[in-house]
């Protein structure tokens, strides 16, 4: 082979690469938030998110991962003072919810606060009950420990920035789809938008 096409073939391969560690790289976009890192993959091939966690539901009572089970499950990791990713994104979710059409009785949002410092189950309630948010989204929140067990189980990342009331959290920003198993079948990245976000739930609920 021509050194020539040698040298466009490697340049090909790392092009390659690089777009593959991109899609499967829960990356944190916001300026000064903590990367992520890259989804592990367990030995049969399938990420290694989600598992066991113990926390409390905006009602008080003990929730943990088998509020998954019978469920399709966009699950994701917030606060309820963010000023814009948590409520856009919860936005997104219910014109998303809104496009599925019956197949949305099938989906539930899981709202997991990384800052129960002041996210207790009565301000959640709250919050979650805004207008314009999905219906029915179930709000975790729980002990500093519990917080941290369960977004270690899904790979997230957060961090407290700034001290007294007027701190603030950073944390990544990827949506985990769980399918009705509460195994792991789909990221979704924050800014698809309500249509592209339906047809990724669309799709792996076809799949199963």
């Amino acid at each position: 082979m021509p050194r020539r096409s040698i040298l466009l073939f490697a340049a090909a391969c790392v092009v390659l690469a690089a777009v593959i560690a991109v899609v499967t790289i829960v990356s944190a976009t916001r300026r000064g938030e903590p990367s992520a890192g890259a989804i592990e993959v367990s030995q049969t091939g399938q990420p290694q998110i989600g598992g066991p966690f113990q926390l409390v539901d905006q009602d008080g009572r003990p929730a943990d991962q088998t509020i998954l089970n019978g469920k399709w499950s966009v699950v994701f990791f917030g606060f309820t003072y963010c000023p814009d990713y948590c409520p856009t994104t919860l936005g997104v979710l219910k014109a998303a919810q809104d496009r599925l059409g019956d197949q949305a009785r099938d989906l539930q949002i899981v709202f997991v606060s990384i800052d129960p410092e002041r996210d207790t189950p009565q301000t959640l309630k709250d919050y979650l009950s805004s207008e314009g948010f999905p219906r029915g989204v179930i709000g975790l929140t729980g002990t500093p420990e519990q917080v941290a067990g369960a977004a270690r189980a899904y790979r997230a990342l957060y961090s407290k920035e700034g001290q007294g009331e007027g701190y603030t959290m950073q944390h990544s920003l990827t949506l985990y789809l769980m399918g009705p198993d509460g195994r792991f079948r789909a990221a979704l990245a924050h800014d698809l938008g309500p249509e592209r976000s339906a047809d990724v739930i669309r799709r792996a609920m076809a799949r199963g």
